[in-house]
């Protein structure tokens, strides 16, 4: 099913198709952590932005292979092209409006993430 989302302004504005059912990670890296994101990682033919593109700025850091997008209005990232599946995007769940109520939160260590994120790489994946 698709879903609506977007940042705390409405600037950036998406639809994203995931299962009625949605399983996301809660990564306890700084970034996510500090962020409260939950990922939900889909490839790019299930993710569509509708409005906001003049809107986003990005900040790379480490490898600079994930592509965080924020909102240059409210600051908020509501998705973002991450570096285990830089052929996808990576949703927060919590810019779902509204949040869905079937949601399957598996826990991510994202401190140890050279150890861990090639479990990710599937995610992105049509299947």
């Amino acid at each position: 099913m698709w879903y609506r989302g977007g940042c705390h302004c409405g600037a950036v504005q998406f639809e994203v198709e995931a299962p009625e059912r949605i399983a996301c990670e809660d990564c306890n890296c700084s970034i996510c952590a500090k962020s409260g994101y939950l990922h939900l990682i889909v490839s790019k033919s299930r993710f569509k932005l509708l409005q906001g593109e003049e809107s986003l700025t990005t900040y790379s850091f480490n490898t600079g292979t994930a592509k965080h997008l924020f909102c240059k209005i409210c600051g908020i990232k509501s998705f973002y092209v991450p570096r285990s599946n830089p052929d996808g995007y990576d949703v927060n769940v919590r810019c779902l409006e509204p949040l869905p109520a079937n949601l399957d939160i598996r826990t991510f260590d994202g401190r140890n993430w050279e150890l861990h994120g090639a479990k990710l790489a599937h995610l992105s994946r049509d299947e």
